[in-house]
């Protein structure tokens, strides 16, 4: 069973995907998809301030996918694979309420869950790379 925390990720990553899929309202697709799967107050507000922290960090963001991923073009990337990235270097780098491994396992997860065959493999790559420099500063 799911925990509430990756539905709440779940959320999330719905509401990014849809934002670069068809360009709705970040805000009101978060809204939306709690309203439409019910989280308890605390994860909602988890879900909507994961969204809000990448939509606000997202050319820091990319600029990390960027320096872990120099082979793949962040603009390039399937758009699952990339908002998973997002969420998790949102996590890692900038929100830092999580321990690392908690976040890159929860972002493998999710590429298991919604990616391709290789999107497992793709985002734990880069999130160890992430991890890698974060552990050496």
């Amino acid at each position: 069973m799911e925990s509430i925390r990756r539905k709440a990720r779940i959320i999330a990553l719905q509401a990014l995907y849809e934002f670069d899929c068809v360009g709705h309202d970040l805000a009101e697709s978060t809204a939306r998809l709690i309203q439409e799967k019910p989280l308890p107050e605390d994860a909602a507000l988890f879900s909507q301030e994961l969204v809000t922290g990448v939509e606000e960090n997202k050319e820091k963001i990319d600029a990390q996918i960027q320096k872990f991923a120099p082979s793949f073009p962040v603009e390039q990337l399937s758009l699952i694979d990339r908002a998973i990235l997002r969420l998790a270097i949102f996590e890692i780098v900038i929100d830092k309420k999580v321990p690392l491994k908690v976040a890159i396992n929860e972002a493998v997860e999710l590429a298991k869950t919604f990616g391709n065959n290789n999107s497992a493999k793709f985002v734990n790559g880069v999130l160890g790379s992430v991890s890698s420099a974060i552990l050496q500063s």
